[in-house]
C-alpha cells in the first residue's frame, strides 16, 4: 500500500508537471493559431539562468522568478520577430518556425553552459510519512505550487475583465477587433502567461529530472499528448489529460515496464482519440464542404 501511495504521488507531481505545460500551449494555441513547439526550450534557458544565479549565492526563488522572467522575454521576442509577421491562419509554418526556434535555443544553452547534465536547486528537501510511505516534500510542493496556478489561471479567465477579452478574442479575433479589443495586445499577454507557466514547470520538474539542454523534451511530448487526450482547446481537458498521462506514465513503469511506459501510455492516448478524436473534453467541429 505504502509502495502505491508513493507511485501515485509521484504521477500527480508529473502530471502537475504536464498539465502546466499544456495549459500554457493551450492559451497559447487558443489567442494566436500556434502550437509553441519552443516552449520548452524557452524555459530552459530561464532554467540555466537561475542555476547561474544560484551558483552566486541568489536565493532560490529570486532565480525562479528570474527564470520565468527570461523565459517570457525570450518568448514575446520570439514572437515579435518570427511569428507575428508570418500572419494569421499560418499553423503549420508557425509549427516548423518553432521547431526551428527550439533547436536554436538548445544550441545556445549547450554553447553558454555546456552540454554535461547539472543539478537544479530543490525547492524544498526531505520527505514526510503518510500510511507507512516517505513522500518527498518536492512532490508535494510541486501539486501545491501547480494547483494554486492552475486555480489563478481558472479565476483569471473565469472571472476577469481580461481573462473574458482573452476568450473573446481566442473565439474570433475579428469580433474581438470589432468591440474595440486589442487583439494583438491580448496575444502578447495569452504568450506571456503560457510561458510563465511552462517556465514554472519546469522549474517544479528541473530538481528531479535535472538539467540538461534537453530536459524538458520528455514533459512537453508528454505535455502534448495530455492536451491531445483532454482535448486541444480546452484548458480543463488539458490540466485532466496532463493529470490522466502522469499518473499512467508512473503506474506503467513501476507495474508494468519501465522501459515500455511511453508506449502504454501514448497507445492508451492513440486508443482514447480513435474513440473520441476530439479527445475528452474536446468539442466536435464541423465544416460545411
Amino acid at each position: 500500500m505504502s509502495q502505491f501511495l508513493l507511485v501515485l504521488v509521484s504521477g500527480v507531481a508529473s502530471g502537475a508537471v504536464y498539465g502546466l505545460m499544456g495549459l500554457g500551449l493551450v492559451i497559447i494555441y487558443r489567442a494566436t493559431d500556434v502550437v509553441n513547439f519552443a516552449m520548452a526550450s524557452l524555459a530552459t534557458l530561464g532554467l540555466y539562468v537561475a542555476v547561474s544565479l544560484h551558483d552566486r549565492g541568489v536565493a532560490t526563488v529570486f532565480g525562479l522568478l528570474a527564470a520565468v522572467a527570461v523565459t517570457v522575454a525570450a518568448g514575446l521576442l520570439v514572437r515579435e520577430t518570427v511569428i507575428r509577421p508570418l500572419g494569421q491562419g499560418q499553423l503549420f509554418s508557425a509549427l516548423v518556425v518553432t521547431m526551428g526556434v527550439s533547436l536554436i535555443a538548445e544550441n545556445l544553452a549547450g554553447s553558454v553552459w555546456g552540454e554535461q547534465p547539472r543539478d537544479f536547486p530543490s525547492l524544498v528537501d526531505g520527505t514526510v510519512r503518510w500510511s507507512g510511505a516517505a513522500l518527498p516534500v518536492q512532490s508535494l510542493v510541486t501539486i501545491g505550487v501547480a494547483a494554486l496556478a492552475m486555480a489563478l489561471v481558472g479565476y483569471l479567465f473565469a472571472r476577469t475583465t481580461l481573462g473574458s477579452a482573452m476568450r473573446a478574442v481566442a473565439e474570433s479575433p475579428a469580433t474581438a477587433r470589432v468591440v474595440g479589443l486589442g487583439a494583438q495586445r491580448l496575444a502578447r499577454i495569452s504568450w506571456a502567461l503560457g510561458l510563465g507557466l511552462a517556465a514554472l514547470a519546469g522549474c517544479l520538474y528541473a530538481p528531479r529530472s535535472g538539467l540538461a539542454t534537453t530536459a524538458l523534451t520528455a514533459p512537453l511530448f508528454r505535455a502534448f499528448a495530455g492536451i491531445f487526450l483532454g482535448g486541444l482547446t480546452s484548458m480543463y481537458g488539458a490540466v485532466v489529460g496532463g493529470l490522466a498521462i502522469g499518473v499512467l506514465d508512473n503506474l506503467a513503469a513501476n507495474y508494468v515496464s519501465a522501459s515500455f511506459r511511453d508506449t502504454f501510455v501514448f497507445s492508451f492516448t492513440v486508443l482514447v482519440l480513435l474513440i473520441r478524436p476530439q479527445g475528452l473534453f474536446g468539442t466536435r467541429t464541423f465544416q460545411r464542404v
